[in-house]
């Protein structure tokens, strides 16, 4: 679900490929934003453009399908267990594969993998649709669901950081609710459109998924600007609080290939570990993922049965266009209230729709409760989705963004097996009043943790994207 990991980098203005370098996707160092021209200034919007419109077609295909692969199980006679039980497996497989992935994604690859992922993605959702044409055995559905969740692990932990390397600093918080705002679009068209086509057939949603990676694999190549960051040996190292430098591999490139790989994974934890801004992005992200992935499943699995599909769809499209409406909203927010305020208000405002279904149910308190949330969300993501990314040099993007990322998929890796048993033990409350208490829990710390660690960011020089400021740059999506 929805928080989605934010990933964390430094945003600096990339520079224009240097002739001697080895291939087309190195970026060097970066230089001053003068030196780039008018055309550079041009490519760099319609890059952002494009990278927008493939993370809403990416989004609008894995929302289709996403709610239908469960719906699918329980109608061809799999009980809740099963739905529950691949999802957590899926979730785990994404924790190892993310940090494999992460490396080589910083090492020059980041383009060839993206790619690469989304092409894998469509041609198993494309199986997966022929498969649906008639009644195919459980094993076959789960293969080629788990193989396209383990492209879209590829796939999101190679795009992390590409966003650092498309926008300047000063436009980071606008470009990052353009991105939410196209999110919550998808959320609202995905989920309603993924139920009404399965109504009319059950291949239909994962035929739209295909296309839909089938079409972010050529906006990723029509994206001119390099999408890798210098190599984490010749990339500024990042540093505490204190100014110690952390390394971002080993120095002296000897050892085996095995001990080459965890010094440079470590690299990611050590930053995180080391800076309190990222130590609180971790926290939020990962309590508040398992958390709402509780509260998703339970939806599914209570309204699914019950109300079928097409319900299903109707209450995650109508919390989708709250969440539209909130990411459109978001990064005004933030400059009124500034970064503290709007990130311990939007987390306690995130208490009272669990409260609500933890005392009653029906799809339209189901569509009004996962609407506040969903309201809300953007603005936590802005704030602490620009607090992360101004924390981490780009060799180190995606090694660190796959730390999020590892910690959000574990929390949530249990949370759809648990929404299960809950849900067969007392019904849909039971699991809205865990999520109600996790989230106090989640708020109480936030409240605590929110003022020094953004205090600190802001005299750090990073956080004038988090703090109240001017009007928005001309520039955006």
């Amino acid at each position: 679900m929805p928080v989605a990991e934010p990933s964390a980098l430094e945003a600096v203005p990339h520079a224009e490929p240097s002739a001697d370098k080895a291939g087309p996707d190195v970026v060097p160092e970066a230089a001053p934003r003068s030196v780039r021209g008018a055309a550079g200034r041009t490519r760099g919007r319609r890059d952002l453009a494009v990278f927008w419109c493939v993370n809403a077609v990416d989004g609008l295909g894995s929302q289709a399908s996403g709610l239908v692969f469960p719906l699918l199980l329980l109608d061809l006679g799999h009980g809740p267990a099963v739905v529950g039980v691949f999802a957590s497996a899926a979730a785990l497989a994404g924790v190892a594969l993310g940090p494999l992935v992460a490396l080589p994604v910083d090492r020059g690859h980041r383009r060839r993998i993206m790619t690469g992922a989304a092409v894998l993605a469509a041609v198993a959702m494309a199986g997966l649709a022929l498969a649906c044409l008639r009644h195919p055995p459980l094993w076959v559905l789960l293969v080629l669901a788990f193989t396209e969740r383990l492209c879209a692990t590829a796939y999101e932990t190679a795009s992390r950081g590409a966003l650092a390397l498309l926008a300047p600093p000063d436009d980071m918080p606008r470009a990052m609710a353009n991105l939410q705002a196209g999110d919550q679009a998808a959320l609202v068209a995905g989920p309603a459109l993924g139920g009404v086509l399965f109504g009319v057939g059950r291949s239909l949603p994962f035929v739209v998924d295909a296309v839909s990676y089938a079409a972010a694999a050529v906006g990723v190549l029509a994206i001119r600007t390099p999408l890798n960051a210098p190599d984490a040996e010749t990339a500024p190292m990042a540093r505490d609080d204190g100014g110690t430098a952390v390394a971002g591999a080993p120095a002296d490139g000897t050892g085996s290939r095995r001990s080459a790989y965890s010094g440079t994974l470590r690299a990611g934890l050590t930053v995180v570990m080391r800076s309190p801004v990222l130590r609180l992005v971790l926290w939020w992200t990962s309590v508040a993922s398992g958390g709402l992935t509780l509260l998703f499943y339970t939806a599914v699995l209570v309204l699914g049965p019950a109300a079928g599909g097409a319900a299903t769809g109707g209450v995650l499209a109508v919390s989708g266009a709250a969440g539209l409406v909130g990411s459109l909203l978001a990064a005004r927010v933030v400059r009124r209230l500034g970064a503290r305020r709007s990130l311990t208000s939007a987390t306690w405002l995130l208490l009272p729709p669990c409260v609500a279904l933890s005392v009653a149910g029906g799809p339209w308190l189901w569509g009004v409760c996962f609407g506040v949330i969903c309201l809300v969300l953007p603005v936590v993501t802005v704030v602490l989705g620009t607090a992360a990314v101004l924390a981490i040099p780009h060799g180190l993007q995606s090694r660190t963004g796959a730390v999020f990322g590892a910690a959000t998929a574990v929390t949530a890796a249990g949370a759809p097996a648990v929404a299960a048993v809950l849900v067969s033990w007392g019904g849909s409350r039971l699991p809205a009043a865990a999520c109600a208490v996790v989230l106090a829990l989640l708020a109480v710390r936030t409240q605590r943790m929110a003022p020094a660690v953004l205090r600190s960011l802001k005299s750090s020089g990073a956080g004038g994207a988090c703090a109240p400021a001017g009007p928005p740059s001309e520039r955006g999506v």
